[in-house]
């Protein structure tokens, strides 16, 4: 059955477009990329999430070890493309039991990482990166600083920009937080089409963490 689209920020359902506005429009949040249904971990809905990107669609590569993709996200339209990516990935706690990751390339503007890290608004806040980063990534030889956000007890959130979109890491529990000691590098899977050697992605099986992060408030919106 196929879902119908939401509100990246706060899950309402969304109006399409009218005779009176090009843009989708969320009741509380004005015009909105809609954000699409959580795609299953397969490479057929990932070969189509990177057809339709418009931002990277950004994978730790390589990934730490037992680490698979367990979900695949996206905000936009038939004529925006995906202005919002999302890789889930699922894999070994460094502290014991399973971890989640999530990692989002957004346009500033859209919301799915701050949603997805369980903050207000659609970015990380004035002045999160005031300061020594507290992580560091590496895209094409290039050094991508991160900054922690304060997502309190239940998830750990890195921050910074690449590319000129934002970059979201959020982990979970909070402590899988220590895996980002163990991220060297980021691959673009936009890469894949462009014959990008070596870079096959594990998949596995869906997790619940992101469709659960992404699922309504509970109670009246």
């Amino acid at each position: 059955m196929k879902t119908d689209p939401s509100c990246p920020r706060c899950g309402r359902a969304v109006h399409e477009p009218s005779l009176w506005s090009s843009a989708w429009q969320c009741d509380a949040h004005g015009p909105v990329a809609p954000l699409q249904a959580v795609r299953l971990p397969r490479p057929p809905a990932l070969d189509l999430l990177i057809d339709a990107a418009r931002v990277p669609v950004w994978i730790p590569w390589p990934l730490p070890a037992g680490w698979v993709v367990t979900g695949l996200a996206d905000a936009g339209d038939d004529r925006s493309g995906a202005l919002a990516t999302a890789v889930a990935l699922s894999g070994p706690a460094p502290l014991g039991g399973v971890g989640e990751m999530v990692v989002i390339a957004e346009d500033p503007g859209i919301g799915l990482g701050a949603r997805i890290a369980g903050l207000d608004g659609t970015d990380p806040g004035e002045g999160f990166d005031k300061g020594p980063p507290d992580a560091k990534v590496r895209y094409d030889g290039h050094e991508v600083h991160l900054w922690s956000v304060d997502a309190g007890e239940t998830r750990a959130v890195y921050v910074g920009e690449a590319l000129a979109s934002w970059l979201w890491f959020v982990l979970s529990p909070a402590d899988a937080g220590m895996a980002m000691c163990e991220l060297n590098a980021l691959r673009d899977l936009r890469d894949l089409h462009d014959g990008g050697a070596g870079l096959e992605p594990p998949f596995g099986a869906p997790s619940p963490f992101l469709a659960a992060a992404l699922s309504p408030a509970p109670g009246p919106l």
